[in-house]
């Protein structure tokens, strides 16, 4: 069997649990260097299907939005015309997700998604051949939201497992490295706007702490000038973040599933910021979780009370899930492959118009 992977660095981490368990050769799309790096040791190729865009100040048009779109999208069209595929496996709701099902539908390939947050799914979602969801709630909400019922529930985040064996770095080794064993690690990732940044920082600035800022898709040049203690310190380049977090006292975040899931199967004590999305699958994981979903006017009295969360099931119904997902890409045929289409599509891009 053939299957073409098409992710990015969160993503593929949730894709490896399932591709080690298919007896498949596996092509990785992918514009990210980072997940280039967690799927070379699974993949008989690898093809970059465009750049990461950082986000900065300056919004871009959707004019150049849909340029920039449209050219990966045939970078990712003519990688799979080039290579025999049986199934495409995408997750999570970013840009290479979008590109991957366009290109695959065009060619009329099989398309498998991993869906983990109903609230902000991408809308190419919606000519999926099939759709897992975690749990049951979120197969009734696609239902109800979009009018997609071509899904499975797979019971749980595959992520889960790959955070539960990744080798981690020793904690000791983490404090040479940053000369620091006493920090929380303060992760900006999709769920920040730029103009949330001056905010989160000088709440940041109130804690008696060394923070570490990773500021994943943010140029380290739009957070400094809003730093004027020297607790904060901003981290650039390659960060091996799942055993950062782990060495870390604590870790506080404005980003969604990936990073919940981590630090839910990691067992950290975490603080999720009530970023742009105020509906989000991953701000009612949190909570089923044990971490404190706070607005930004609140991280500090959060982080006062942060404990660890409860992840022993998280990391067991992770298991389970991937070994379904594996299932599932030898047996689409037993389930209903009829996809939204169009109507979908309309309904999933207005509910994602509120976060634009």
């Amino acid at each position: 069997m053939n299957i073409t992977i098409v992710a990015e660095t969160a993503p593929a981490k949730s894709l490896i649990p399932i591709i080690e368990k298919v007896d498949a050769d596996i092509l990785s799309l992918t514009h990210s260097e980072g997940a280039m790096k967690l799927l070379a040791p699974y993949s008989s190729e690898i093809y970059s299907i465009g750049e990461g865009r950082r986000n900065t100040t300056k919004k871009r048009s959707n004019f150049t939005i849909a340029k920039l779109v449209l050219k990966d999208t045939i970078r990712t069209y003519n990688a799979l015309k080039k290579h025999h595929t049986d199934l495409i496996l995408t997750c999570g709701n970013a840009g290479d997700v979008r590109k991957g099902i366009a290109a695959s539908k065009k060619l009329n390939i099989p398309k498998l998604h991993i869906e983990q947050d109903i609230y902000n799914s991408i809308e190419m979602i919606a000519y999926a051949d099939l759709i897992t969801v975690p749990n049951k709630v979120a197969m009734k909400q696609l239902k109800e939201m979009y009018d997609i019922t071509n899904t499975v529930n797979i019971k749980g985040y595959p992520l889960a497992e790959y955070v539960s064996r990744v080798p981690i770095t020793e904690p000791e080794k983490m404090y040479e490295h940053y000369k620091n064993d006493d920090f929380y690690v303060l992760f900006l990732g999709g769920d920040t706007r730029a103009s949330d940044i001056p905010e989160i920082i000088k709440e940041m600035e109130k804690i008696d702490k060394t923070i570490l800022v990773i500021p994943f898709r943010f140029e380290t040049s739009i957070i400094i000038p809003h730093i004027t203690k020297n607790n904060i310190i901003v981290v650039e380049g390659y960060v091996d973040l799942i055993s950062l977090m782990n060495a870390s006292q604590g870790v506080i975040y404005c980003a969604g599933m990936g990073v919940t899931i981590e630090v839910g199967a990691l067992g950290v004590p975490a603080v999720k910021i009530l970023g742009f999305h105020a509906e989000h699958a991953s701000n009612d994981l949190a909570l089923d979780l044990g971490i404190n979903v706070a607005s930004t006017n609140d991280i500090t009295n959060a982080v006062s009370k942060m404990k660890k969360p409860q992840g022993k099931r998280l990391i067991k119904n992770g298991c389970k899930a991937s070994l379904k997902v594996s299932e599932l890409t030898a047996s689409m045929d037993l389930f209903d492959q009829n996809c939204g289409g169009l109507s979908s599509l309309r309904k999933i891009w207005n509910q994602r118009k509120q976060y634009r």
